[in-house]
């Protein structure tokens, strides 16, 4: 799901998209790529973070 503002996040916009983030957090989602599918193999938002050395079957934790 997505997320409201918390106390010690920073506001981004990006490509007209707000993006929170608490900034403590960027070291881990440096260089992170989020695109969204919508075919017949794909549908939804789809997360790729190179700084991940593992991730769940669901794609929503991993490990830096």
């Amino acid at each position: 799901g997505f997320d409201q503002k918390k106390e010690g996040d920073s506001e981004y916009e990006i490509n007209g998209l707000r993006v929170f983030m608490n900034k403590a957090h960027g070291l881990y989602l440096a260089g992170m790529e989020i695109d969204f599918k919508n075919g017949l193999d794909a549908r939804g938002f789809t997360f790729n973070n190179p700084n991940a050395t593992s991730t769940c079957g669901c794609g929503s934790s991993f490990s830096a």
